[in-house]
């Protein structure tokens, strides 16, 4: 049984990985860490987690605790996750792996030292729709891959609080939509680079990103929005065809892939669980040294390479 602990009263652990755990038989949620006692208390309760903590500290240093999931802002996964790994804890971060490439680096450092995994929650990465999308890519579906556009745009609002909005938590629209972008990318075609980039930004952080890159000879092009309604998608454009994951985030809430050649254009629905019960099955695995993490590592510090290009080129070009 892997038992996993919170770091973080946060919104998104109820069907990230509270509810998936709930679904899982080898897997159970034992305690919940926050800095304020009643408030990871209340948090307990509300979601039946047997035990509360007032200090991430003293979540990470559980015997109760195998795993820790991080579901902090991006600025503190530094600090929380090196505890996690220096108290021996295995750890599913959430995206973004951390505020820049550089913490990246020391948390891998810190995993590695510490012998322990540190996956990053890319959960659409363990859906059996983008391994299917893997899948027909090597074994030449679509021909040689010339050109790939992706976008992921999702209305955030700017209410009080709201991490997203706010530069010095690690908020903005490419550190929290466009890096699943960047990721599939890499993903599927390789490492990268960024040629240029464009951003509007608001509150200081980009509400808006356009970005032109290169994988290899592969030319991509990205965007994405905290403006607009919600539309994530990814396209490869080969040499005998295209490939088009619709909805790809999240493919089991109607997504779909659909691959055209000169044979004609089929279309595919989603099977199996969800993205999030296919992250947790994926890190009980991994726990049980069953798997390699497909996650994380230098996984997570290409890819906020990456973002920390996009956004860097983003601001340079406002000043031109």
């Amino acid at each position: 049984m892997m038992r996993i602990g919170l770091l973080g009263a946060s919104r998104i652990a109820p069907r990230a990985i509270i509810q998936p755990a709930a679904d899982h038989a080898d897997a159970v949620i034992t305690a919940v860490g926050a800095r304020d006692l009643p408030k990871a208390e209340a948090y307990a309760a509300e979601h039946g987690i047997p035990a509360a903590v007032g200090s991430y500290q003293a979540l990470v240093e559980r015997e109760d605790v195998d795993l820790v999931y991080c579901g902090l802002p991006p600025s503190v996964h530094l600090d929380t996750c090196r505890a996690a790994s220096a108290a021996g804890k295995m750890l599913l971060i959430e995206k973004p792996f951390a505020f820049d490439a550089a913490a990246a680096r020391a948390i891998v450092m810190a995993a590695d030292a510490a012998g322990r995994p540190a996956l990053e929650a890319y959960h659409y990465r363990f859906h059996t729709l983008f391994e299917r999308a893997e899948l027909l890519v090597k074994d030449g579906a679509i021909g040689r891959v010339v050109r790939a556009r992706g976008e992921f745009e999702a209305e955030i609002a700017r209410s009080p609080g709201e991490l997203r909005w706010m530069s010095e938590m690690g908020g903005g629209g490419t550190m929290d939509l466009g890096c699943y972008v960047l990721h599939a990318f890499r993903t599927l075609l390789g490492e990268g680079e960024v040629l240029s980039a464009a951003s509007d930004q608001i509150d200081g952080v980009d509400a808006t990103l356009e970005a032109d890159l290169r994988f290899g000879e592969v030319e991509a092009w990205m965007r994405c929005s905290m403006l607009a309604p919600r539309n994530d998608w990814i396209e490869l454009e080969g040499t005998h065809g295209t490939l088009r994951m619709n909805r790809f985030v999240s493919p089991h809430h109607g997504g779909s892939l659909v691959l055209t050649t000169p044979k004609g254009r089929i279309e595919e629905a989603p099977s199996g669980p969800s993205t999030y019960a296919a992250q947790l099955g994926h890190a009980v695995r991994v726990f049980h040294g069953e798997l390699a993490p497909l996650t994380g590592g230098a996984d997570a510090i290409a890819t906020m390479v990456l973002i920390d290009a996009c956004r860097a080129k983003g601001r340079e070009a406002l000043h031109r």
